[in-house]
């Protein structure tokens, strides 16, 4: 049971600020600790959230030492086990669990909608949401990136009976949900730091489709090698661009829009217009929009249709930071090799002929370590790399691992790496016609300087 006074030990974490700004809806007492001060600690704080910035025990705030019967601790698997509050914390009697934990309770008191999967979590969750406000339905949604219209990674409701969650696999905190329609993205092989092994990744999703309710539905992308073990009166549906029981006809390109067709088993729906108008989104179009569906509440097209029209996206996913005639600047989180090539392709796809420069920082050792080569195959679809300094995240260097060898297998040409500080001056330098900035990292803290140096020197 959650205790009146909440502590965040990794505060300024996306998925944990969205549980604060839960909790302070609900009237509870929350703080926290993070690292280092960022734009959406100096938000959560505005909005009454304590955070300090000092790891000691001692930089715990006074009312929150001391009383272990009133205070219930949430912490993030990115904080190292030693952390000293979290030490402080155990060695005195607090209840101390992980954020996962919290988010299985929300759903096990909700009708929950989980998004799970190596990439396309946070939109296609975004994308629900959102849907489920438009239509008037509604949601308790926890979502892994602040959605442009909204201005907040969550989204509230005192009526709805359903949450939105993004499910996430890293360290197995999606174990601790208990879905009502689950969704499962894609099954490529990440996080392999904590699962070792492909097999072990996919036992991993294997173990969370146990999870579904008996009464509940599970949505998976078609050609998956995952394997589902659901409850006997669990309902099983597919999905994809081309086939499956969620699938699109009559997809249209043309003047910067995406128009389709959204075909269900009950039945079809018509001219749906991208607000989002990339590729990758017509596959989080039907994901979304089939996992509302299954819900069995009555949604109707022209619903449908204006949720995705008006659909603007998460931050960092696919947001556009320069849109003129002649040039523009994309950001996009892009992590995992496929998710860098679904990007790559799609900027290419909306910008046919134009020179398409991709900057891109590498998250995590070990992910660099696991996919070199297939960075490399994925940066070399561009015509122009900048390649940074991995960013290290949770993690200690790894011995022989750098940006280096990423760098040396890719075929484009016009490459260069380069650190991060050095990022401005470069692209101000570089001609460009489109610029992507991709990574899980910090990279996007250097997009406003990018903007402000590229304007100054038309």
């Amino acid at each position: 049971m959650i205790k009146n006074k909440i502590y965040f030990a990794g505060a300024g974490g996306i998925g944990m600020a969205a549980l604060e700004r839960y909790f302070l809806s609900k009237g509870y007492r929350v703080a926290g600790y993070d690292r280092t001060p960022t734009a959406l600690t100096q938000a959560l704080q505005g909005e009454g959230v304590e955070i300090t910035f000092d790891a000691s025990a001692e930089a715990i705030p006074t009312d929150f030492r001391g009383c272990p019967e009133e205070v219930t601790v949430v912490y993030t698997p990115a904080l190292p086990s030693d952390h000293p509050q979290l030490t402080y914390f155990r060695a005195n009697g607090y209840e101390v669990i992980k954020r996962a934990a919290v988010l299985g309770a929300i759903t096990r008191d909700s009708r929950s909608l989980c998004f799970s999967g190596t990439h396309g979590k946070t939109t296609t969750s975004s994308m629900a949401a959102h849907l489920m406000h438009t239509c008037g339905i509604g949601s308790n949604a926890f979502l892994g990136g602040v959605l442009r219209g909204y201005g907040s990674n969550l989204m509230l409701s005192a009526t709805s009976p359903y949450s939105v969650i993004e499910a996430d696999e890293y360290d197995r905190s999606f174990h601790h949900l208990s879905p009502y329609v689950a969704v499962v993205t894609a099954t490529d092989p990440d996080h392999l730091d904590i699962y070792g092994t492909e097999e072990a990744y996919l036992e991993s999703f294997a173990h969370f489709t146990e999870l579904i309710h008996p009464d509940g539905k599970l949505l998976m992308h078609t050609g998956l090698k995952l394997k589902p073990r659901t409850a006997d009166g669990v309902q099983i549906y597919t999905y994809s661009r081309d086939e499956g029981d969620f699938h699109a006809e009559n997809i249209r390109h043309g003047d910067g829009h995406i128009i389709f067709d959204l075909v269900t088993p009950g039945r079809t729906i018509t001219d749906i217009d991208l607000g989002v108008p990339v590729e990758i989104n017509i596959e989080n179009a039907i994901a979304a929009t089939g996992a509302c569906l299954l819900t069995g509440e009555k949604i109707s097209d022209d619903d449908i249709r204006r949720a995705l029209a008006t659909f603007q996206g998460a931050k960092r996913r696919f947001e556009f930071w320069l849109r003129e005639a002649d040039r523009a600047i994309i950001d996009d989180y892009a992590h995992h090799p496929d998710e860098l090539r679904a990007s790559i392709t799609s900027v290419k796809a909306l910008y046919p002929g134009k020179k398409l420069t991709v900057a891109f920082q590498p998250h995590l050792y070990s992910r660099t370590r696991d996919f070199a080569k297939e960075f490399a195959a994925a940066l070399s679809l561009a015509d122009s790399v900048i390649l940074l300094d991995i960013y290290p995240a949770r993690e200690l260097p790894i011995e022989g691992v750098t940006s280096r060898i990423i760098f040396d297998s890719i075929t484009t040409p016009d490459k260069i790496m380069i650190a991060k500080e050095n990022l401005i001056e470069t692209i101000k330098n570089r001609t460009f016609e489109i610029l992507l900035t991709a990574g899980a990292g910090d990279i996007c803290d250097s997009l406003p300087g990018i903007v402000d140096a590229v304007s100054a020197n038309r």
